[in-house]
C-alpha cells in the first residue's frame, strides 16, 4: 500500500526546525502526493546543562526519537549525523533510509569584531564544548583559551552577544540553516580545524520494517553522501570512541569514484596526534584501513588515556 502521509520527528530547536523545513521542502520536490506532519521533541540532551559525557554521550539526542520512532508515534527521525553515536549501532529495529546532500565541512569563528582566529589576542576566551575543536585549537593556537558553552547555536549567539565569550566556533552548516551565516568572521581550513564525523550531513531513519517509508524516502538520498558518511563511521565505530574522544575525519568521493578518507585522533591538549589519509571504493572497506592504521600508530591508547 502506497504511503500518502508520514509523521516527521525532530528536536525543537529552532536549527532541528530548519533541517526539517529542508526535508518538508525536497519531499515535496520528489513526492508531492505525500504529505507530511512534524512532530517535535525536547530529548534529554536539550535540557541538560552539564557534560554530555554525564548522560552518556550523543545518544542523548536520540535516544527519545528511537523511541518514538519503535512506538509508532512518527515515521521518521530527522538527524544531523554528528549527534548520532557511532560507536554502537543504531537502535535495534530501525534503519538510515536516505543521507540528504551534503551541506558544508567547515568550522567556522564568529567573533563581534570582525577578528580572525590568528588575529585574537592571547587570553581570549573562544567558546566551545567540542573537545575536537579544544584538542586542535590548543594545538595550533595554544595563546587562546575555550570555556565550554551549551545551549543551541541561537542561545550561543545570544551568550557571545552579551560579553560572556569573546568569539565562538559553530558549524558553517549550522549557521547557515538558521539563517546566521551573516556573523561568520572566518570559515577555517580543514587543515586548521578538521571536521567531526558527519558534519554537514542530515539522515532519515525510520523502522526497518516500514517499507511504505523507506520508499517514500529513498528518492531524497544522495549516493555520494551515503558513501562518504558509511566511510566515517565506520572508522569512528572501529575506534570505539566516546563521547570525550577529540576524533575528526571527513571524506570526499573523488571525480574517478574513488573515496578520500582523511582522519585524525588528538590528545584532550591537542600535543599528541596520529592521522591516517587513504584511497578505496568501498565506504566499509575504507573506513575500517584508515581505523586500523590509527590504531597501529597508537590512537586507541590516547583514546584510553582520556577519561570518560
Amino acid at each position: 500500500m502506497a504511503q500518502d502521509f508520514i509523521r516527521i520527528g525532530t528536536r525543537s530547536s529552532p536549527m532541528a526546525l530548519a533541517q526539517v523545513a529542508r526535508l518538508r521542502t525536497e519531499l515535496s520536490a520528489a513526492r508531492p502526493d505525500v504529505r507530511s506532519e512534524v512532530v517535535d521533541f525536547t530529548t534529554s540532551g536539550d535540557r541538560w546543562s552539564g557534560a554530555l559525557s554525564q548522560l552518556g554521550g550523543k545518544g542523548a539526542f536520540t535516544r527519545e526519537l528511537d523511541q518514538a520512532l519503535l512506538a509508532g508515534d512518527i515515521d521518521v527521525a530527522v538527524h544531523c549525523v554528528k549527534d548520532v553515536p557511532g560507536d554502537v549501532p543504531v537502535a535495534r529495529g530501525t534503519v538510515f533510509a536516505a543521507y540528504l546532500r551534503r551541506d558544508s565541512l567547515h568550522d567556522a569563528l564568529v567573533e563581534p569584531g570582525g577578528r580572525t582566529l590568528d588575529r585574537l589576542p592571547p587570553n581570549a576566551v573562544v567558546g566551545t564544548s567540542s573537545v575536537r575543536r579544544v584538542a586542535q585549537l590548543a594545538r595550533t593556537h595554544p595563546h587562546l583559551a575555550t570555556r565550554p558553552i551549551r545551549g543551541n547555536a541561537n542561545t550561543r549567539l545570544a551568550k557571545l552577544d552579551a560579553g560572556e565569550y569573546d568569539a565562538l566556533l559553530l558549524a558553517v552548516s549550522g549557521l547557515e540553516r538558521i539563517g546566521e551565516a551573516g556573523r561568520i568572521t572566518e570559515v577555517l581550513s580543514l587543515e586548521t580545524m578538521m571536521p567531526a564525523v558527519g558534519s554537514g550531513t542530515l539522515v532519515l531513519q525510520c523502522r526497518e520494517d516500514d517499507a511504505a517509508v523507506r520508499d517514500v524516502l529513498a528518492p531524497l538520498g544522495h549516493p555520494d553522501t551515503h558513501r562518504e558518511t558509511e566511510a566515517e563511521r565506520t572508522l569512528l565505530h572501529c575506534l570505539q570512541g566516546h563521547c570525550n574522544s577529540p576524533i575528526a575525519a571527513f571524506a570526499r568521493t573523488e571525480p574517478d569514484g574513488r573515496i578520500s578518507l582523511r582522519a585524525r585522533v588528538f590528545s584532550l591538549d591537542g600535543k599528541d596526534v596520529v592521522d591516517a589519509h587513504e584511497w578505496g571504493r568501498h565506504a566499509q572497506a575504507l573506513g575500517t584501513s584508515v581505523a586500523a592504521t590509527l590504531i597501529r600508530d597508537g590512537a586507541l591508547e590516547i583514546i584510553r588515556a582520556i577519561p570518560h
